[in-house]
This record gives structure tokens, C-alpha cells and sequence, in this order.
């Protein structure tokens, strides 16, 4: 894992767990793959155990990760298309109506967005 600056905005450790949930939908993490032990996620980002253990859980809970006794937690095999899927759906629900409001009142037109979006891919 990289460096993460924690934000006041939400608990660390679902802020640690969207940290993997992004890891896994960049490809960074593939199904089959170890997640860094607890210990060691602890001890490099200065947090409880008990912190990285709950968001840990929490994977797990939503079948993303699986314990392996003895071996410690690896994504699943299912686990990138389920969360592309739940992004999707979450994004469509909570953000998209935002977005969608913002560019009604600002007057923009699908042409205007589509050239704008072209122009921010050439100059990356």
C-alpha cells in the first residue's frame, strides 16, 4: 500500500477499507491475492490492530476478502466484478443525481461536456 493522509471526515478504518476496495477495482489487488497482514498494516500507517482487524472484517464480510486459516486474507475470485458493480450502483444512486443537478443549473450541453472531457484526456 502507498501513503494515505487519514481525513477527519470519516472513521480510519472505513477510510482504510475504501483504500483496498480502490486497490481492487485499479486491478492493484487480484483475486487470489494476500492482503498485507493486519500486523503489518498496523505498524506501517501507526494504527490500532483493532482498526485494520474492523475494516479487515468488514471485506470479509462482504465476501471481497476470506480468511485462510493460518495464512491470513486474500481477495476473491468474485470480488472486482462484485464491487464494480456496487461502485456503479452507489455512484448512480448518491453521486450522479448531484452531478446531474450541478450541470443542469450550470447550463451545460452533452456537447460541451463530451468536448471538455476530450480536451482533459489530451492534456494528461
Amino acid at each position: 500500500m502507498t501513503a494515505i493522509q487519514w481525513s477527519d471526515g470519516a472513521p480510519i478504518y472505513r477510510q482504510l477499507k475504501e483504500r483496498v476496495v480502490a486497490m481492487m477495482l485499479d486491478g492493484l489487488l487480484k483475486p487470489g491475492d494476500a492482503l498485507p497482514s493486519v500486523r503489518q498494516v498496523a505498524a506501517e500507517y501507526q494504527l490500532n490492530p483493532i482498526t485494520v482487524s474492523r475494516a479487515y472484517q468488514e471485506l470479509a464480510d462482504e465476501a471481497l476478502v476470506e480468511k485462510r486459516r493460518g495464512l491470513g486474507m486474500y481477495v476473491t475470485e468474485g470480488a472486482s466484478q462484485k464491487l464494480l458493480s456496487s461502485e456503479r450502483e452507489r455512484f448512480l444512486r448518491e453521486e450522479w443525481p448531484l452531478v446531474l443537478e450541478r450541470i443542469l443549473r450550470l447550463g451545460l450541453t452533452p456537447a460541451e461536456l463530451l468536448s471538455s472531457g476530450t480536451a482533459t484526456e489530451g492534456a494528461q
